[in-house]
């Protein structure tokens, strides 16, 4: 481990950064996190270039161009330090960097089926029985009551809450940087690689694949109305490989606990525990994914640690080596 970079840690370039050619010195100073990132999308531009004809193609085309063209021009604008705001350089990276990468998910509603219009529900299914032997979702349809459907429905859509309440302050107000970049890397790892997987292994679910396998529908409440009308609304409807409903939980749990000898994990690690089972356990129960699915998702969690631990390490003596700017730009700082 080492030491971690002084709060205001500033821009003092060693004398052979003076040297560079602007690009050099441009491309030295991108972070794991941007490469990821941009690679990220780009995959998702050339998906769309490669799409079969479809309706829609042209408008998925221009949507994913858009998100890789304000990455660009955020990279150049801040890495290049053309933008040195203490407030407006931070904020503006951080809703490049993290919020392409979320914005994304609301284009894959029209995106997965133009890039890939197949169903792989059957191979799924069947996945889960040769590696489980069962499939959950079937399996808790004679449990369903009102109250087990608002148990597991106000978890699922506490996915939401988990996640705002991680993903902001930490994002937002975070001053330490190997708590920031590991937390905010291992999301990105967490959601590329599942979008990515969306395309290769798209799917519907058990709810509609599986219909005539239930003897149970799902009594009307609170949290099962907000969680099927935010579905509707929202979802991507064929995005269930890995179940990023697991994922995410999961890494912030594995997180947590990492960081449990300081504020506030300390007291928040259990409960989120807590948390992550029952919405994992609400995937399944709601029909919404396949224990295929799940798994995928905790093994998506599992690797989004394991890389960000590491390369926020090397990142982070790399920036200081170089006497680069921060990994991430802090807020009301000006590097």
């Amino acid at each position: 481990m080492i030491a971690e970079p002084p709060l205001n840690h500033a821009y003092t370039a060693p004398s052979m950064t003076a040297r560079r050619s602007p690009l050099s010195a441009w491309f030295s100073e991108l972070a794991a996190h941007d490469w990821l990132v941009f690679a990220y999308l780009v995959i998702l531009n050339v998906a769309g270039l490669m799409a079969p004809e479809h309706p829609l193609r042209s408008r998925v085309q221009l949507e994913v161009f858009g998100l890789l063209a304000v990455l660009m021009v955020v990279l150049v604008l801040v890495r290049g330090r053309l933008l040195r705001d203490a407030w407006a350089a931070p904020i503006l990276y951080r809703l490049a960097i993290y919020g392409t990468v979320q914005m994304s998910y609301f284009i894959f509603r029209n995106y997965l089926p133009v890039v890939n219009p197949r169903s792989l529900d059957a191979d799924l299914h069947q996945l889960s029985l040769s590696f489980f032997g069962f499939e959950p979702a079937i399996e808790m349809d004679r449990i369903v009551t009102p109250t087990t459907t608002e148990w597991f429905s106000f978890f699922y859509f506490g996915y939401f809450f988990v996640l705002a309440i991680h993903v902001i302050p930490i994002l937002f107000l975070m001053r330490r940087q190997r708590v920031l970049g590991e937390f905010a890397l291992g999301m990105l790892v967490i959601f590329c690689v599942g979008h990515v997987l969306y395309m290769l292994v798209p799917g519907y679910g058990p709810y509609r694949a599986m219909a005539e396998e239930f003897s149970h529908s799902f009594p009307s409440g609170l949290w099962l109305d907000n969680v099927m009308s935010t579905v509707a609304s929202a979802g991507a409807q064929k995005d269930i490989f890995p179940s990023l409903h697991t994922g995410a939980p999961t890494f912030i749990t594995l997180f947590s606990y990492r960081h449990r000898a300081t504020l506030p994990f300390r007291y928040t690690w259990a409960v989120l525990a807590f948390f992550t089972i029952n919405i994992i356990i609400a995937t399944m129960f709601l029909r919404w994914h396949y224990v295929i699915d799940v798994v995928a998702g905790v093994l998506v969690a599992v690797f989004g640690r394991w890389v960000s631990e590491r390369v926020t390490d090397r990142e982070l003596a790399r920036r200081e080596r170089l006497g680069l700017t921060p990994n991430w730009p802090l807020i009301g700082i000006k590097s």
